[in-house]
Formats: C-alpha cells, structure tokens, sequence
C-alpha cells in the first residue's frame, strides 16, 4: 500500500489543493482548515448550508493564501495573519468554543458577495489549543477548524467497492480526505487501530460519520442524494453513516505522496 494523494483546505469548506508533500502537525497537515467564514449570525459556515463553498478556489504560495471566486479576480491574504496584539473573540465550532482573530479586506467582500450572505472570515492562531473530540483524544491532542479530528484518511479500495454499488461513481473529493492510500481492500481501514505512514505514525481512533456534504458535487456544487443515499443502505450504524477514517499522528514530521503504508 502506498500513500497515493495529500489535500490541504485552507478554509474550512471551500475547494482543497493537491500536494506532493507536506507537513504533518499535531494539528493536521500545514495550512489545513485555520480559516474559517461565520455568518451573520457568528455561525461557521459549510457545505451544509452553502453548496457554492465548493466553488471557492484556494492556492498556496510562500506567504500567501489566494482565493478565488468564478467570475472575479482573486484575492491575496497573508497564509500566516499575524495575531500578537490582535483583538480575539470566542467562536462556537460544534461544542468547542474557540478564540479567533477577525480578517479584514477585500476578501471578505469577494467571499459575502458570492455567497449572498454578510460573511467574517476568520483565523485560529498557532496558540490556540482545540482539543480532539473526547474520550478518543488524549492530552495535548489538537485539531484546527476540522469538525474533530486532525487528519482524515479514505482509501481507493473502499470508494471503488462504494462506486461499484452506484450508478454513476463518484470522485473521491466527495469525502474531503487529507490521505488517500491506495491497496489494501475495502473497508481495511477500519480494522487497525494504527496507521504508519512513510515514517510516522497515526492512531485510528475512530470512523468519520458522513453528512449531505458528500452530496454536493465538488465541481458544479450542485446537490443530488448519492452517494450518501447508497452508503445508507449498508454503512449505517446506530443512525450514523460511515465512510473513511479518522486519524491522530503521535509525532510531527513530513508526508510525501508515495510513502509505504502498513497498518499496525
């Protein structure tokens, strides 16, 4: 088995970027899910209630997070906001209050206008501790702007064994994974309670329980009932449905597409 792809989400719920390598911290990968957009309302904002997130381009360069938008130019933010001295405020992610730096700019302009929502987009800044959802997490576990776990794996034998199930098959991006591995059977992932990776290794806590995001096709983000309609009729469990895996690294290093996988 072999790590076959890497993807990294700037913000949460807007298009992922494709990487070679990358670096894996107790948080997640570099750069995934540290940006946020609340409503008007101070909710965070998703797929769930706004498809169209799936339309919002991101790039990283060196310094630099560009977003972008069908329709207008892009727009520049600095990947790393400087936050000392910053004013915070307190955010409501699921059941975690979180302290967050507000971003001002053109790209909260570009962001509300598409969305035809009044938006605020915010930062987590490096000091700010989210703890992994409890009782699978232990002390000084962390997670970004991730609904609860820092790393998300899928494997392409399992979506291959779902697509065989369907009509039209479906892309992995349904699923948002930051990992995809390739070999291995269907559903080995959720056998193992460990993963190593290249040279790290993740403890595998927990399945990732599925929503109508992966409804939302990535490309067009119109919404439809497949795949999550057929995962359903034979991935449900005590009114959850089950696709991919959750993972928590238990050290810090680098990933590179490629690397050898062995479950432990």
């Amino acid at each position: 088995m072999n790590l076959a792809a890497i993807h990294v989400y700037p913000l949460k719920g807007a298009r992922g970027i494709s990487l070679q390598r990358a670096e894996a911290l107790a948080g997640g990968l570099r750069n995934d899910r540290r940006f946020l957009l609340l409503d008007a309302e101070g909710k965070f904002v998703t797929q769930r209630s706004h498809p169209k997130l799936a339309l919002v381009t991101t790039a990283l360069a060196s310094e630099a997070l560009t977003i972008g938008v069908p329709g207008s130019s892009p727009v520049e933010i600095p990947r790393t906001p400087v936050t000392a001295g910053a004013a915070r405020r307190i955010v409501r992610i699921w059941d975690d209050d979180v302290e967050v730096v507000d971003l001002r700019g053109p790209v909260v302009e570009l962001l509300s206008d598409f969305l035809d929502t009044r938006c605020s987009l915010v930062f987590m800044p490096d000091d700010v501790v989210r703890p992994v959802e409890a009782p699978y997490g232990k002390p000084g576990d962390r997670v970004g702007f991730a609904d609860a776990y820092p790393f998300l794996l899928a494997t392409t034998a399992s979506l291959a064994e779902l697509n065989a199930r369907l009509a039209e098959p479906v892309p992995m991006n349904r699923f948002r994974p930051n990992l995809v591995i390739e070999g291995g059977a269907a559903y080995d992932e959720e056998r193992h309670a460990s993963v190593r990776i290249g040279a790290l290794t993740f403890r595998m806590p927990k399945r990732c329980s599925r929503c109508q995001v992966t409804t939302v096709d990535q490309a067009t983000a119109e919404v439809g009932k497949e795949p999550l309609r057929t995962l359903a009729s034979y991935r449900t469990e005590n009114n959850k449905v089950y696709f991919a895996h959750n993972l928590v690294p238990d050290a810090e290093g680098t990933l590179t597409v490629g690397d050898a996988v062995e479950y432990l």
